[in-house]
């Protein structure tokens, strides 16, 4: 696969080269347009300009690389994330930012995945969609896809550097980093939110950046991880759980992780047989990672009786970390393959901005 240029833009009258980004095509209701017989159909990017002629205004060199097939968001696995990391990788010293065009079903769970995948990313990594096709009238792909590759090229305007280096969710007017996303909304065109960080830009009359909010230039060259272990689970606590559900999810052959999704702070039931679940879990090395499932708000193991018990048990509490962050945390960190004490510790770590308190918080870890 090679990219292939679809806008390019002349050097300015001092010389300097212009920006240039790569626009990685996955799949999803972005790539779509309308046949003649009003039917959706993959669009043929060699086409994008007449779809988007506000892209020939940028200044910007545009270049363009499809997946072979497009992919259905839903279908998305661990194996694709790490197929994207690779691209990336690749072309990573060719261009100044990266587009990454994806279904918005779950675009929150491979932007977080990149997060991870991505250590030291010096570049912005942009994913963005849309839900209306792009053939459409009233659609929201074009103004999507045109501030997503202005904020792959955004620089500094004193200091000429990268204005944004990390994987982020750019949708209708908001810029969320890419370990905070999560998806909301289906029928209206603000689908992403960031409940418990601010969104590091808003797009407006202008664009907004808050650089307080943006993590720092790395230190040291880009490290691609080349590998996740997908033996993770999701376990919801509701009223009425039965001991059947628990030990079946819990006793999964070769089970390493789970999230564990729970009320409130963090609070969880106390009857024997749960606990006794947990206890069993933990002691055959299941690291249990308690998230809560309110969207705002943080797990504070220990706050009440219902969650003390937790600590005692091994469950690592989550802070304020969404779904979609921790189970690709959990692929990524088990993917790494360090002894049981590193992996508690990364878990509990601030890797890459995914939670607010942590013992690297805002400045991520060597891993």
């Amino acid at each position: 696969m090679e990219p292939q240029i679809i806008v390019e833009a002349p050097a300015s009258a001092a010389g300097e080269r212009p920006a240039s980004v790569l626009v990685v095509y996955t799949g999803g209701t972005v790539g779509m347009s309308v046949n003649k017989r009003g039917e959706l159909v993959p669009m043929d990017f060699t086409q994008i300009r007449k779809q988007v002629p506000e892209m020939r205004h940028l200044g910007m060199q545009v270049s363009v690389l499809s997946l072979p097939e497009p992919i259905d968001s839903s279908n998305v696995t661990p194996a694709e994330w790490l197929m994207l990391a690779g691209i990336l990788q690749q072309h990573y010293a060719q261009y100044d930012g990266f587009v990454v065009l994806h279904g918005t079903d779950t675009m929150a769970y491979s932007a977080a995945a990149l997060s991870y995948l991505l250590e030291n990313l010096g570049k912005p990594v942009i994913f963005t969609g849309a839900q209306v096709p792009v053939g459409r009238i009233r659609t929201d792909a074009r103004r999507n896809l045109v501030t997503a590759l202005e904020i792959a090229a955004a620089r500094h305007p004193r200091a000429g550097t990268v204005r944004v280096p990390e994987v982020c969710v750019f949708f209708n007017d908001v810029l969320i980093r890419g370990c905070r996303a999560k998806k909301v909304e289906s029928q209206h065109y603000s689908a992403f939110k960031s409940e418990n960080y601010p969104p590091l830009a808003r797009a407006g009359i202008e664009l907004e950046f808050d650089d307080s909010l943006v993590r720092l230039l790395p230190a040291g060259p880009l490290r691609v991880h080349p590998q996740l272990d997908d033996r993770v689970v999701i376990l919801k606590l509701f009223p009425g759980i039965t001991e059947r559900t628990v030990r079946g999810i819990l006793g999964a052959e070769d089970l390493r992780g789970c999230v564990l999704e729970t009320y409130g702070s963090g609070n969880a039931p106390t009857s024997p047989w749960f606990l006794e679940c947990l206890r069993e879990a933990t002691a055959r090395g299941v690291f249990v990672l308690n998230v809560s499932q309110c969207e705002e708000g943080r797990v504070i193991q220990g706050r009440y009786e219902t969650s003390a018990h937790l600590t005692d048990l091994g469950v690592i509490g989550g802070e304020d970390i969404t779904t979609e962050a921790a189970i690709t945390k959990l692929m990524y960190v088990l993917g790494l393959g360090h002894d049981a004490a590193t992996t508690r510790r990364l878990l509990m770590s601030d890797l890459r901005g995914e939670i607010s308190l942590g013992p690297a918080a805002g400045t991520g870890i060597r891993v």
